[in-house]
């Protein structure tokens, strides 16, 4: 009998407890490198500047960030271990397709770049605009020359001319003889007259 004493007893103790929710949080799960088994997808920045839209040449683009996907995501097909593990390590990457390190001192260095690359395009339309002009000049220089050589050959002939004249002058400034006869001037071609006999 002192056992069914003790049943009452039991319940006793367990309606005057109230239940105690405990919440413990559970550790995640350990991430698993995918890379071995998916590669994922390199997205790269572009930075654009002001640039008319080339269908309407109306609209004005401000400048702003694209981003492009350069590679996407893609399984890994190079063959695991031999052990048999799921998971082998991931190949190296191509260096053209990881995303650059980003910190103050490579923003600097990029600014800088833009800024010298900007200058270089100044002086570049500076030079290309004087480079212009000097084949304009020179073609101009070839013009006069060739027009002045031009000039010397005729001022040469014309002095050959004058000295063929003044050759020619000074041969008819000589004295020459008169074939003059007695008889007056007329009478030799007078036709009315008679001794004029056709």
């Amino acid at each position: 009998m002192k056992a069914y004493h003790l049943i009452p007893l039991m319940f006793l103790t367990a309606c005057s407890t109230a239940p105690k929710l405990a919440l413990h949080p559970q550790t995640p799960p350990p991430l698993a490198d995918n890379s071995a088994v998916r590669y994922p997808e390199v997205l790269r920045a572009y930075h654009f500047g002001r640039y008319v839209d080339p269908n309407d040449g109306l609209v004005m683009h401000e400048q702003h960030d694209v981003y492009r996907v350069e590679e996407n995501t893609h399984w890994n097909l190079h063959p695991g271990p031999i052990d048999g593990s799921p998971v082998s390590p991931a190949p190296s990457r191509d260096a053209a397709f990881s995303p650059t390190p980003v910190n103050d001192a490579v923003l600097a260095e990029v600014n800088a770049q833009r800024l010298a690359t900007a200058e270089i395009m100044i002086e570049a339309k500076i030079l290309t605009g004087a480079l212009a002009r000097f084949q304009v000049a020179l073609q101009q220089t070839k013009t006069n020359l060739l027009e002045t050589a031009i000039l010397r050959a005729q001022v040469n002939e014309m002095q050959k001319q004058l000295a063929v004249l003044k050759t020619a002058q000074a041969q008819n400034t000589a004295p020459t003889t008169d074939f003059s006869t007695n008889q007056p001037p007329g009478k030799f071609f007078d036709t009315n007259s008679p001794e004029f006999n056709p």
